[in-house]
C-alpha cells in the first residue's frame, strides 16, 4: 500500500507560513528549532501597531496581557476584547481576552488565541492529490496580577496545542512579568519572560523541541506637553546574536574580482533587538500609532527590495462604549497583515439600571 504524503498545496502559502509562522520569532539563531513559535506573534491591534513587542504601554484593551501580564489594571476590569487578524494566503488567527478584579485573589486575565493557516493537499508518494488536511494551533492562557503601590507583578500559565492533519503537540507554558508606574507621571518600564515551558506532547515520531522563550525589557514614556507617547522595548535579551546570515546568499565582489561575503557587525546585532513604537493622542477618543521592528525588517527584505517590511501604522477610536482598533503591519514586499481589535465593558451590560 502506498503510504500517503502531505505537502503545501501551493508556494505561496508555503512562502506565508515561513514568513509568519516563523521571522517574528528570531529565526536568525534559533528559528526552525523552536515549537509554538505563533506565541511570539503579536495578538492585537495595539501590540502590532507598536511594533509588534511592547510590555510597558497601558491600556484599556484586554489583550495587551498577551504582551505582559503585569500591564493587566482597573481600566481593563469587566471588558471584553476579540482580535483578529488577516495574513497572507489563507492564514487567519482570532484572539480573546477577558480581565476581572477579585478582592483577595488579585487581577485575572482569561485569554484564547487560535490561529489556522488553512487548507493544504493530501497527496500519495506519485504526487496524486487523495485529499486535503488543516494545520492550527491555539493556546488558552490564564494570567493573575498583584498591585502594590507603583509596582505590578503578573504570571501567566498557558496550555498550547498544535495540530497538522490530526497529529496533535502540546505544551506547557508561563509568563512572568513587572511593571513599575511612576506615580505621578506617564512613566512605565515593563520586563517579561515569556513561553517558558515544556512540550508535555511531542509529534507522534518527533523528539521534544525547546519552547520560544523570549526575555523582554522596556519602557514606555509621555513628555509633560507633549500628545506624544514613545516606547521602545528590547527582545530576546536571553542571547546576544541573533544574525542570520545566508551562507548560500553570494557576496559583493572587490575591486580585485573576489567575493566578500558580508560579515556579522556588533552594531547590527544589538539593533535587532530593538522595536520603537509611538503614539500620537489626539484626544481619549482618538489616537494614531505607528511602530518599527528592526529584526523583522532585515529578515524580511529581499536581496534588492524591502517594500514597508518591519513598519507598521495604526489607529484607535472610541465610539460610545466601544474602543476599535486597527494595525496595518507591513512583513514582506508581497504584502502585509490586518489587525483588528474590539473591546468593550460587557459588566455594564447586565448591572441594573436605577
Amino acid at each position: 500500500m502506498t503510504k500517503p504524503v502531505r505537502r503545501i498545496a501551493g508556494v505561496g502559502a508555503g512562502l506565508s507560513l515561513v514568513l509568519i509562522g516563523l521571522a517574528p520569532t528570531a529565526q536568525a539563531q534559533i528559528g526552525g528549532q523552536r515549537a509554538f513559535s505563533f506565541l511570539n506573534l503579536p495578538t492585537s491591534a495595539k501590540l502590532a501597531g507598536l511594533g509588534g513587542v511592547n510590555v510597558s504601554s497601558r491600556d484599556a484593551d484586554g489583550t495587551m496581557l498577551y504582551g505582559n501580564p503585569a500591564l493587566l489594571h482597573a481600566d481593563m476590569d469587566g471588558r471584553l476584547a476579540l482580535g483578529y487578524v488577516d495574513y497572507l494566503a489563507d492564514i487567519r488567527q482570532a484572539t480573546t481576552a477577558y480581565v476581572f478584579n477579585t478582592e483577595r485573589a488579585g487581577r485575572f486575565g482569561l485569554g484564547l488565541t487560535y490561529m489556522s493557516y488553512g487548507k493544504f493537499e493530501e497527496t500519495d508518494a506519485a504526487g496524486n492529490v487523495i485529499g486535503e488536511f488543516s494545520v492550527n494551533e491555539y493556546a488558552l492562557s490564564v494570567a493573575d496580577s498583584y498591585t502594590s503601590g507603583s509596582i505590578t507583578v503578573a504570571g501567566t500559565l498557558k496550555l498550547g496545542v498544535s495540530g497538522i492533519a490530526g497529529n496533535h503537540s502540546v505544551a506547557a507554558l508561563a509568563d512572568v512579568g513587572g511593571l513599575f508606574k511612576h506615580p505621578a507621571q506617564d512613566f512605565t518600564v515593563g520586563l517579561v519572560v515569556r513561553n517558558a515551558g515544556y512540550q508535555l506532547k511531542p509529534y507522534a515520531g518527533a523528539s521534544r523541541e525547546p519552547m520560544p522563550l523570549d526575555v523582554q525589557l522596556g519602557t514606555s514614556f509621555k513628555p509633560e506637553h507633549l500628545p506624544l507617547r514613545f516606547s521602545i522595548t528590547a527582545h530576546h535579551l536571553q542571547r546576544l546574536d541573533i544574525v542570520y546570515l545566508d551562507p548560500n546568499q553570494r557576496g559583493q565582489l572587490d575591486e580585485n574580482g573576489n567575493e566578500v561575503k558580508p560579515k556579522k557587525s556588533l552594531g547590527d546585532k544589538i539593533a535587532r533587538h530593538f522595536v520603537v513604537g509611538g503614539e500620537l493622542l489626539l484626544s481619549k477618543n482618538l489616537n494614531l500609532r505607528v511602530g518599527y521592528n528592526h529584526l523583522q525588517r532585515r529578515e524580511l527584505r529581499l536581496v534588492n527590495a524591502s517594500g514597508g517590511a518591519g513598519f507598521s501604522v495604526g489607529a484607535m477610536l472610541r465610539l460610545s462604549e466601544f474602543q476599535l482598533d486597527y494595525t496595518h503591519a507591513w512583513t514582506h514586499v508581497a504584502g502585509g497583515a490586518n489587525y483588528l481589535t474590539v473591546a468593550r465593558n460587557i459588566n455594564a451590560l447586565f448591572q441594573k439600571q436605577p
